[in-house]
């Protein structure tokens, strides 16, 4: 505890980090108890309001049919880490056997898996997530498993990348003298050595999968409205710019506070594994 301590304190950023991070959890897990209006977040018309710039009680004014954007811009951090937590814990298992499997056991089912991983790995991910979903329905549901699909190769190329260095390591030639099965050594003996570097990996991802969610949005393929979203948020505010230019700024301010404090606590969390190893 102490070493975490003085590795956190002595970096100003990691403290930003861990700030901003708890600025967007808390206010996505209290959404309902802090948003000024909760009943913004949907289908609400409030056209005496329509359209106000910053000023009180609409501290980041109000959008086009009046709803109070600092209330969207909270439930819309619930959306996006909610869909962030799902596609990683989809895309990790998924990419994580992949990599055992094909470091690990070799020969024809490395060649198989990594060319695999290798196909999707040369599609850029937002090409691809909008090619799917460009033949799904634009749904929640539809924007986590496009990104999902992006995802699990780059875990499955880090896993893989670890798992061939570790498997020639003394403690696993150690358990597979003593008869230790394929599943052992793999799960039991080289995966804990793996997870350091996916915990890292997994804090990082979470602010680019957010952003790319917001880009999905920004495009039309997400979230859908009257579901608040940031990106599709930006998108429909970009239009009335710069005279209402509180409809896109607060919005991309907000995405680029989750993404920005993510990567820091990722870094911070890297150079803290890397001390205690």
């Amino acid at each position: 505890m102490q070493r975490t301590l003085y590795i956190l304190l002595r970096n100003p950023m990691s403290m930003l980090g861990l700030l901003l991070v708890f600025i967007v959890v808390f206010s996505a897990i209290f959404a309902d108890f802090i948003a000024p209006f909760p009943a913004h977040r949907g289908a609400v018309v409030d056209f005496a309001n329509f359209n106000r710039a910053p000023e009180w009680p609409y501290i980041f004014g109000t959008d086009l049919v009046g709803r109070d954007i600092f209330t969207r811009i909270i439930y819309a951090f619930r959306i996006s880490l909610m869909l962030g937590a799902v596609v990683l814990v989809i895309a990790v298992p998924i990419g994580v056997t992949i990599g055992l499997l094909a470091g690990y056991l070799g020969g024809w089912t490395e060649y198989v898996l990594m060319r695999l991983t290798d196909v999707f790995l040369s599609i850029p991910p937002l090409v691809l997530a909008m090619s799917i979903m460009g033949v799904l329905q634009p749904t929640l549901t539809n924007g986590m498993l496009a990104v999902t699909a992006m995802w699990w190769p780059w875990y499955t190329r880090l896993v893989y990348n670890i798992t061939r260095s570790e498997k020639e390591e003394g403690y696993v030639l150690a358990a597979e003298v003593i008869g230790a099965s394929r599943l052992h050594v793999m799960f039991r003996e080289i995966l804990p050595n793996c997870v350091p570097s996916i915990l890292t990996k997994m804090t990082l991802d979470l602010g680019f999968v957010i952003l790319i969610a917001s880009s999905l949005s920004f495009l039309g393929l997400g979230v859908q409205p009257p579901t608040p979203d940031l990106g599709s948020m930006v998108a429909e505010g970009a239009t009335y710019l710069p005279d209402s230019w509180w409809l896109t700024v607060f919005p991309g301010l907000a995405i680029l506070v989750a993404v920005f404090g993510f990567n820091l606590v990722g870094d911070a969390l890297r150079e803290l594994l890397g001390a205690d190893q």
